[in-house]
């Protein structure tokens, strides 16, 4: 039996990236997506690249907790123990505490907070009783550095990476390793429309590469926080 990756979101950038990184590995891999077609049109690709690996997809919005609890049993019903889990999904929108759209940080929290902190409690039991597994959460520089027209997304980032250090110490006696990644600007669809060239941003498959290194570690090591920067520095 193939090992398994749970990653959210996973038709675009980053997400993307890590489930064709996977299964080139041998992974099967189950993702989730709001949008149907773009779930088929990755399973297809995925699936004819590495015809080894088998993509499950279940559409589902997973800012929305009944969605997510959906996802869950989703993947519970494949009968597969969840090797590793990517807590990839969310989004941006630029904007200041002092000025932002109303609703704006409660879409960022439920998005880019909720969603892991749902998916990883609807998982993560079985994961504990296996006493095996990796999480990653896909957090941002965002999480570490507050910048203008960040606004509530650097509050929902810098929440998610508080979530991932404290799973971090939750897991420790379950043997299940805890990362956060914290990438700088990648080129992915929240940066269209930038007029900036394509070599200032990193790659997504760099980003999904580095997440492989660090699973490929022993068990006997975890890199806690995972920082990556183009190497011009933060745009």
């Amino acid at each position: 039996m193939n090992k398994l990756i749970v990653v959210s979101g996973g038709t675009k950038g980053i997400g993307k990236a890590i489930v064709e990184r996977f299964a080139r590995e041998g992974f099967d891999v189950v993702t989730c997506s709001r949008n149907t077609e773009e779930l088929q049109a990755l399973q297809q690709s995925v699936e004819t690249q590495f015809p080894k690996s088998r993509v499950h997809i279940h559409r589902a919005d997973v800012s929305d907790q009944t969605q997510t609890e959906s996802f869950v049993h989703f993947i519970k019903c494949l009968d597969q123990p969840v090797e590793v889990l990517v807590n990839n999904a969310g989004y941006f929108l630029p904007g200041q505490i002092h000025n932002e759209a109303p609703g704006t940080l409660e879409s960022m929290i439920t998005t880019n907070l909720y969603s892991a902190y749902h998916l990883t409690r609807g998982l993560i039991g079985d994961m504990m009783q296996q006493r095996h597994g990796s999480i990653f959460n896909i957090c941002s520089t965002a999480s570490i550095t507050a910048y203008t027209n960040g606004g509530s997304y650097c509050i929902a980032k810098h929440a998610l990476l508080g979530m991932t250090r404290v799973l971090r110490e939750e897991m420790k006696p379950h043997q299940i390793r805890v990362t956060a990644v914290l990438p700088g600007a990648t080129l992915t669809a929240s940066w269209a429309g930038v007029e900036l060239p394509p070599e200032r941003f990193m790659k997504s498959e760099d980003v999904a590469q580095a997440v492989w290194a660090v699973y490929a570690l022993s068990d006997h090591s975890v890199v806690e926080e995972l920082l990556i920067r183009p190497q011009l520095g933060d745009i």
